[in-house]
């Protein structure tokens, strides 16, 4: 089986200022990876890559088969990526029902494609707020919000930067059961988060990353045992 996601030695750059270093990663259709290491590392600018945000100066990123590398972000996320991107960027001025339909497509077909229903069955809470302003909803409403808007687009890729950053710990364990029952559902997940305990239970695979390149991958139980290696790259 080809991967669904590859990047195969990617460079990228801020500027003058190198930010990934022949990186490579493979996700398979229906996995759930994740992206781990310290701040500044290189896994956001990953993220912003794969989405056509950061130019690939060399190497290559292929998605569903289709070079994308070169691709403007737009044509990558209707090829059927969706992001959930850091600090969750909702439409502040717009209700919750509003945030969910903007982007909402089903290019592909897909024979249960994601509604509204189906988005409030995922997180009740929307629905009871689906007529509120999004700037009037707490920090974990507004990441329900943002990971909603991105299924509405019927993505074969989720991607979530950043999924439970600043978020009380209640909200937490929520999105974490959302996210295990969407794997369940056979979606394919890309996720960054510092909340090692949910990633390894969830993750099928996991790469770390340091300055900007993979430093080690392997699966839960390889990295559960691999004291050393969780000590140095992402001091626990």
């Amino acid at each position: 089986m080809n991967p669904l996601l590859s990047l195969s030695n990617v460079n990228a750059f801020y500027g003058a200022s190198q930010a990934l270093f022949g990186m490579s990663l493979d996700i398979e259709p229906g996995a759930f990876v994740t992206l781990l290491g310290r701040n500044g590392m290189g896994k956001s600018t990953t993220v912003k890559a794969i989405t056509g945000l950061v130019r690939c100066a060399s190497g290559a990123i292929r998605f569903d088969g289709n070079a994308v590398h070169a691709l403007p972000s737009h044509r990558i996320a209707k090829a059927g990526l969706g992001l959930v991107p850091e600090g969750r960027q909702v439409f502040p001025r717009l209700t919750v029902r509003e945030n969910l339909l903007a982007t909402a497509v089903n290019r592909r077909g897909a024979g249960e494609p994601w509604t509204l229903p189906r988005v409030y069955a995922l997180f009740p809470r929307l629905k009871e707020r689906e007529k509120h302003l999004t700037s009037n909803l707490s920090g974990g409403e507004q990441q329900m919000v943002a990971i909603g808007r991105a299924l509405m687009t019927n993505p074969k890729l989720l991607i979530l930067d950043e999924a439970t950053e600043g978020l009380a710990p209640l909200i937490r364990s929520e999105i974490w059961q959302c996210l295990a029952q969407l794997k369940t559902g056979g979606l394919s997940i890309l996720c960054i988060d510092k909340n090692l305990a949910p990633m390894l239970t969830l993750g099928d695979h996991h790469y770390i990353v340091d300055k900007g390149r993979v430093a080690w991958q392997g699966d839960s139980t390889a990295l559960r045992q691999d004291i050393n290696r969780l000590q140095t790259y992402l001091g626990v």
